[in-house]
């Protein structure tokens, strides 16, 4: 087994560190924006239970998740006929954040019978942790793109505004 030199250190964290320069937030607002549109999906005829509300907001973002993924593999083929691993890898990387935005509202339907909660309010409380996580996905894309507190505030706002118009949508369409 070979032992990592301080080099081979060094050569990580910068790799890392690239990464992070580099880090895209896009996905992780479009995941958050996607499992809010599927909690007011899902609760338009009737909040379905528990557990497959939670199967579908993680199924849907990993769906989505895989057709990110597909689109700029072979989006990209024009520009790069040829993909080595670690460009898939990359790209399975780079696209992740859509499933990650898709955990805190499925864990909020998880835990919502520990809150008293039924199964509209596991709903409702799943499209608030949704917008919630949009909101923060993009202030954090704000400040790590080095963005004033006024520009990461005005970010967050926008988003919040985006939020509040999926659930005017969830209230026209009946709760």
């Amino acid at each position: 087994m070979r032992r990592r030199s301080k080099a081979d250190d060094a050569d990580a964290r910068a790799r890392i560190a690239e990464r992070r320069a580099h880090a895209d937030y896009t996905g992780g607002i479009y995941g958050s924006l996607l499992a809010a549109s599927v909690a007011v999906g899902a609760g338009t005829h009737g909040p379905p239970p528990r557990g497959e509300l939670v199967l579908l907001l993680l199924s849907t973002g990993v769906v989505f998740w895989i057709a990110h993924v597909h689109a700029r593999l072979f989006g990209a083929h024009l520009a790069q006929p040829t993909r080595d691993r670690r460009t898939v890898v990359n790209v399975c990387r780079d696209e992740w954040p859509i499933v990650k935005a898709a955990v805190p509202p499925a864990a909020a339907v998880a835990v919502s019978p520990l809150l008293g909660l039924d199964l509209r309010g596991a709903v409702w409380l799943s499209l608030a942790v949704a917008v919630a996580g949009q909101m923060g996905w993009s202030a954090a894309a704000a400040r790590h793109s080095g963005a004033s507190w006024r520009l990461v505030v005005v970010s967050a706002a926008i988003n919040l505004v985006i939020g509040l118009l999926i659930i005017v949508f969830k209230i026209a369409l009946k709760d």
